[in-house]
Formats: C-alpha cells, sequence, structure tokens
C-alpha cells in the first residue's frame, strides 16, 4: 500500500498551470518537522514536493499560500527526466489525494490570531438581523457547544 500523510507548512506560494486540455496543476512544497532532534538538539524538517490535480488544485492555489498549515493525503509517486546536457534527474512527489486545512500549524500572521472564544464572541456581535431594527440577544447558553 502507498499512502502517506504529512502535517506541515508550504514553503512557496502554489504554483498553478494548465495543459493544453485545460485541467489544472497545483505545485507546492511542504517542510515537515521531524519527531526527533539532531546532535545540536534543535528539530529538522524535510521538505517534500506535492502535486495536485483538477479542482483540489484551484482550491490549493485560492485557500494557501507560502506560510499556510496543511495536512496532506496522498501517495508517493517517482519519476525522471533527462534534462538539456543529457543528465538523467530523479524526482520524487507526493500526489495530493486529499487536503485538510491546519490552522494551528499556520505560521502567524502580522495581525494577532484570534482564540475561539474571540471568534464566538465576534459573530454574536455581527447581528445580520441588526438592519431589520431588532438585535437578537444571544449568551453562551445558546450555543450548542
Amino acid at each position: 500500500m502507498n499512502k502517506c500523510f504529512l502535517r506541515g507548512n508550504l514553503t512557496r506560494d502554489v504554483e498553478l498551470r494548465s495543459t493544453q486540455s485545460g485541467k489544472q496543476i497545483a505545485r507546492f512544497s511542504v517542510a515537515v518537522r521531524r519527531d526527533m532532534k539532531n546532535a545540536d538538539g534543535e528539530y529538522e524538517s524535510d521538505f517534500l514536493n506535492c502535486i495536485a490535480f483538477g479542482n483540489q488544485a484551484e482550491m490549493i492555489n485560492k485557500y494557501f499560500h507560502k506560510g499556510s498549515g496543511i495536512i496532506v493525503l496522498g501517495h508517493i509517486q517517482t519519476g525522471s527526466y533527462e534534462k538539456e546536457d543529457g543528465t538523467k534527474v530523479y524526482t520524487t512527489d507526493i500526489v495530493v489525494e486529499n487536503i485538510e486545512f491546519d490552522r494551528k500549524e499556520s505560521k502567524k500572521e502580522e495581525s494577532k490570531e484570534e482564540t475561539d472564544t474571540e471568534i464566538v464572541q465576534k459573530a454574536m456581535s455581527d447581528d445580520p438581523y441588526i438592519a431589520m431594527g431588532e438585535q437578537i440577544q444571544i449568551d453562551n447558553n445558546d450555543l450548542p457547544f
């Protein structure tokens, strides 16, 4: 079985291209921290190349950028090509089958990252019915969580 799970951060912005038939292809790289420390007591990372196709490629291009936290489910694919000078280059890519946002692992933006409580409070204060003249009062007892 050829399956892999990655959890890391994009090392660069997504590179989106189209084939002649119009199929979208997204290429990006994910930095994945190793579980063990090196001799200096620091964690090292592996930088893994990923490739996604079709709607998945478009979605990744739209919602992910350098530093975004991402969880990737895919499979490993090896290949090779010959450069103009005749040397053979071997490649290893993770072909994306599914992705998820990994918000907690994303690098911090310049603005402060909101906590879950702040997000709920903001949602409660952004009452869409206020334009109708009545403000709906919601407190924590009304929430299902």
